[in-house]
């Protein structure tokens, strides 16, 4: 028991200096954790997580592709024409276009280029900006789960894959989806009135006073004006075509080639070679440079969250190994008999971890190890959101920067923040209903 205690204490320390150096530091440092329980411990090392290493690889190329070829801008647009067309729906409106946004390009780094126009529009309609901007950052973090090409459904597919339980794409999706738009209505539903209207808001109608913030708040934020090239839309429709074949493939398996072992080739490998193939598609058609693709924010956003999963799920996976027997022994019964209570761990971890695959990558092997089956597993898999919990998270920053009139803001109090109430909702309805989908219809 002793020596359980020791090595935990060694592993949450190691995650713990991980987030506080951020980036790519909690790969690194779970190298070296790999290492200490290695030759320190004598633990036989885990196999290391290659498999979905490639898969977020190839995802994250086609991606931040289609980036440089001016789709992103191309579908920022689109949603733009959406929200201005309908300006008093924005508080629905807003979240479910961040949402859609990152299931389509499996990202949610597109919604920056979104919060300003989301506030824009608010103000224009004399909506509080407060109630469309919190959930829309928050919607875009909730669409990674329901995301065909996001890393966190890619790593669990994987992981799905190396346990041998037969949970396809589809079944994934099938869960995430339904679960994370309904969460998201749900928290946009309880925003429509939160706070006071901008007109009875004595804070705001003293800043008024101010003629440069009047100024700041009449100027216009678009991206109406910005030229979509030809090739920025074949961009977008050869992405999606990637997108579309994967889900072919995964829906009528029989149309794949048969491997070595005389069975359809693994739906992991098929999501790396069709992105890949399609990011070249989207470069040629494009002229992308391939400078220009390495060096854009989506590209090492994806290769810091490769690094990172591929330290802390190797030394989580080495860990829960070595320790497995004293695991089950002592909580599998306490977590078979309450299995919600993985949940709140999951949730607990993600507050930290600010990545939903490398919380995956942490949680999925010790549930496995605590005997809870992959589809439970999967109807949780919205609790691994919960790095709006102290709104250090970029996109809840960015929403709070362009939120010219102050509304969105973090308290005084620290937690009392613009993002709290509308993320609990949002994960918490989305977590219930996917626990409901895949424990009872899967």
């Amino acid at each position: 028991m002793a020596m359980f205690w020791i090595q935990f204490v060694l592993v949450l320390g190691a995650i713990l200096i991980g987030i506080r150096r951020g980036g790519v530091a909690l790969g690194l440092i779970g190298g070296l954790g790999v290492a200490l329980l290695t030759l320190g411990f004598r633990s036989s090392p885990a196999e290391p997580p290659v498999g979905v290493m490639l898969i977020i690889l190839a995802v994250v190329t086609a991606a931040a592709t289609l980036q440089v070829a001016g789709g992103l801008d191309y579908l920022v647009q689109l949603t733009e024409k959406l929200l201005r067309a309908h300006p008093k729906y924005v508080t629905i409106l807003a979240p479910l276009s961040t949402f859609f946004l990152t299931v389509c390009v499996g990202t949610g780094h597109a919604v920056y280029a979104l919060l300003p126009v989301i506030a824009d529009v608010a103000i224009k309609t004399g909506t509080r900006p407060e109630r469309p901007m919190a959930i829309a950052s928050v919607a875009s973090q909730m669409g990674i789960t329901a995301s065909p090409v996001a890393a966190a459904v890619t790593f669990f597919l994987g992981f799905a894959a190396k346990t041998g339980h037969p949970v396809t794409l589809i079944d994934i999706i099938s869960v995430t989806m339904p679960a994370g738009i309904v969460g998201v209505v749900a928290a946009s539903a309880w925003s429509f009135n939160r706070g006071k209207d901008l007109d009875k808001d004595p804070e705001y109608q003293g800043r008024l006073q101010d003629p440069e913030f009047r100024k700041s708040i009449n100027s216009n934020v678009t991206t109406l004006d910005k030229k979509i090239t030809t090739t920025a839309k074949v961009s977008v429709a050869l992405f999606f075509t990637g997108v579309a074949t994967i889900i072919l493939f995964a829906v009528w398996p029989d149309l794949l080639p048969l491997g070595a072992d005389k069975k359809p080739v693994p739906m992991t490998t098929v999501v790396q070679f069709v992105m890949l193939a399609y990011g070249a598609f989207i470069m040629f058609a494009g002229n992308v440079k391939a400078k220009e693709i390495a060096n854009s924010s989506v590209f090492i956003a994806g290769m810091t969250a490769v690094v990172s999963i591929f330290g802390i799920a190797w030394m989580s996976d080495t860990f829960i190994t070595a320790n497995k027997k004293f695991l089950v022994d002592n909580i599998g019964i306490m977590v078979k008999m309450a299995p919600w209570t993985f949940a709140i761990a999951t949730f607990c971890i993600s507050a930290f971890v600010k990545s939903q695959a490398a919380t995956l990558a942490i949680t999925l092997p010790l549930g496995l190890a605590l005997g809870l089956p992959v589809t439970l597993l999967l109807g949780l898999v919205p609790a691994s959101y919960a790095y709006f919990f102290f709104a250090f998270y970029p996109s809840d920053l960015a929403a709070i920067n362009f939120d010219r009139t102050g509304t969105t803001r973090i308290g005084k109090y620290l937690l009392n923040h613009s993002f709290m109430i509308p993320g609990l909702i949002g994960v918490g309805v989305s977590t219930v209903v996917a626990y409901f989908i895949a424990t009872v219809l899967l």
